[in-house]
């Protein structure tokens, strides 16, 4: 797939991919009162692609399947550790441009109703796909960061002698 700023040069716009309005409960917030029940989140994103192949082939694989998207939304609602809305915003930006291949995305995270006074707070963000996304170094002992996690998840320790 061509580069984002390629397609820009080249005068071709983006295909948008869009979700508006997911609404679904999580844990998350740094104050107390916030710690220990679910809360909704309003979560609105777009994710880009330059002119997607599925516009010629009429193909789910050739864009981003945006029902695919949703459930690896409500696993990360489930699933995450985040505390603040930045982080679980950067957490779903990473998500789309890793491995849904989007080359732009901007994620709004709402919690709808924090203040009575308030219809809703959040942030928003906007992320672009590295041109050249540099290579996963190997970490100890010649292993990667995915290597390493899977060894201590099976509750071995790289390097370790049994």
């Amino acid at each position: 797939m061509q580069d984002l700023e390629q397609a820009q040069a080249a005068g071709q716009g983006l295909d948008i991919i869009f979700i508006d309005g997911f609404i679904g409960e999580t844990v998350i917030g740094i104050h107390h009162d916030e710690l220990h029940a679910t809360q909704p989140l309003r979560i609105d994103l777009a994710a880009g692609l330059p002119r997607s192949l599925a516009c010629d082939t009429d193909r789910i694989g050739d864009t981003i399947d945006y029902s695919v998207v949703h459930g690896a939304l409500t696993e990360m609602l489930a699933n995450h550790k985040f505390q603040l809305l930045e982080a679980f915003a950067e957490g779903v930006a990473a998500m789309l441009l890793g491995r849904f291949g989007a080359h732009w995305v901007q994620v709004r995270i709402t919690k709808p109703r924090k203040f009575a006074n308030v219809e809703g707070v959040g942030v928003m963000i906007e992320r672009r796909r590295s041109p050249n996304p540099a290579p996963e170094r190997p970490h100890a002992e010649g292993r990667s960061k995915a290597e390493i996690l899977k060894l201590i998840g099976a509750g071995l320790v790289p390097g370790q002698r049994r």
